[in-house]
């Protein structure tokens, strides 16, 4: 694959502008982060479901989108936020009310009924849209779910947020195998790596992985903050991140070939739409969250 001087200065130019956008999200506080992500969220709904739309040449009416972008954002804040938001009981009239279960029997409630009623979206299409909470919404519930976690600075013991540090961490992660793949891919790639995603070859996949493995032990060692994560572990999470971010950038575009589109969407020049952008988070955030989870907790 031929390197494209122009197509690269787009890709970095965009990049830098979002990167920008993500860290002041991502690190201002706990709420420019939520929002960020609901907005982010939302994008990548809306594109999955233009994609099911055209995947099963079925016409999906805006009120339904919009009703699953909501069944899908009940999703995310109900499982992802744990410490911020406890168990959102509240006394009212001299009876606890559990504000997560009423959410639970609300989203329920509406699938079951969209389920049986409507009659003008086929059952493959009712199937990938179901699909779509656990693609997208859970997953992103797993990425706040980090982000929220009990891992809050501690004075006592001089500990910064940690959870800050886990979703920084998986993002660049997810930038230094994306940008070093491509690269190394550009400049040395020849063996297809899937009939899926032609311009992806295994030289490019080995090399981005290798190289944000290397780039995130690094940093692991050598910036003070990170060191409260063992530089083994910043190594699992990298190495994490490359191969089950490749999964989902492979899986995404195997979503776009069903559909015959070249991006999911068009929001950021050079690199197509949120889906696109976010495919590879999508996979890569439960098992980062399983790790976190059983090994480093």
């Amino acid at each position: 694959m031929a390197f494209n001087f122009q197509t690269f200065k787009t890709r970095a130019l965009t990049a830098l502008l979002f990167v920008v956008v993500m860290l002041t999200g991502l690190l201002w506080n706990f709420w420019s982060f939520l929002i960020l992500f609901t907005i982010i969220h939302c994008g990548c709904w809306y594109e999955y479901l233009k994609l099911v739309e055209k995947i099963c040449t079925t016409k999906i009416d805006s009120g339904i989108k919009w009703f699953f972008v909501i069944c899908g954002f009940t999703v995310m804040i109900v499982l992802g936020l744990h410490y911020s938001s406890s168990d959102i009981i509240k006394e009212i009239g001299g009876y606890q009310i559990n504000f997560k279960i009423l959410f639970w029997l609300f989203l329920f409630s509406c699938l079951i009924i969209f389920l049986f009623q409507n009659k003008q979206i086929t059952t493959t299409a009712k199937g990938m849209i179901y699909a779509g909470l656990i693609y997208i919404s859970f997953s992103f519930s797993l990425f706040i779910s980090l982000r929220d976690h009990g891992f809050i600075s501690n004075p006592e013991f001089d500990l910064p947020d940690l959870g800050k540090l886990y979703v920084c961490g998986i993002l660049f992660s997810i930038w230094v195998n994306d940008t070093m793949a491509y690269l190394v891919g550009t400049f040395i790639g020849k063996t297809p790596l899937s009939k899926i995603s032609p311009k992806k070859t295994w030289e490019g996949t080995i090399g981005g992985a290798v190289l944000c493995i290397v780039v995130m032990a690094l940093l692991g060692y050598y910036i003070p903050v990170a060191k409260v994560i063992a530089v083994q572990h910043w190594i699992f999470i990298a190495a994490i991140c490359a191969i089950f971010g490749t999964v989902g950038d492979l899986w995404e575009s195997k979503l776009k070939r069903m559909a015959d589109v070249k991006d999911s969407g068009s929001f950021m020049p050079g690199h197509g739409g949120f889906l696109d952008r976010f495919d590879s988070l999508l996979f890569a955030v439960p098992a980062v969250w399983v790790y976190v989870y059983f090994f480093i907790k």
